[in-house]
């Protein structure tokens, strides 16, 4: 992904499902009756993609020299 737009697109596509997660989770949450091996792996996928998403965020920023 070395284009900056193709970049930004992923970015956004990564938002999106990591506020859909955020969605899921809370409403697994909230009724109570979720299985909790379901939700942590659902945690770890959302955590997973915020990763990705600051790691693609770090390549539109230029290298600054020292």
């Amino acid at each position: 992904m070395k284009n900056e737009e193709e970049i930004r697109r992923r970015i956004v596509e990564l938002d999106v499902e990591h506020r859909d997660l955020d969605a899921v989770i809370d409403m697994l949450t909230l009724d109570g009756h979720c299985d909790q091996l379901q939700l942590r792996r659902l945690k770890k996928r959302k955590l997973q993609l915020k990763d990705y998403i600051t790691l693609l965020k770090m390549q539109l920023v230029p290298d600054v020299p020292a």
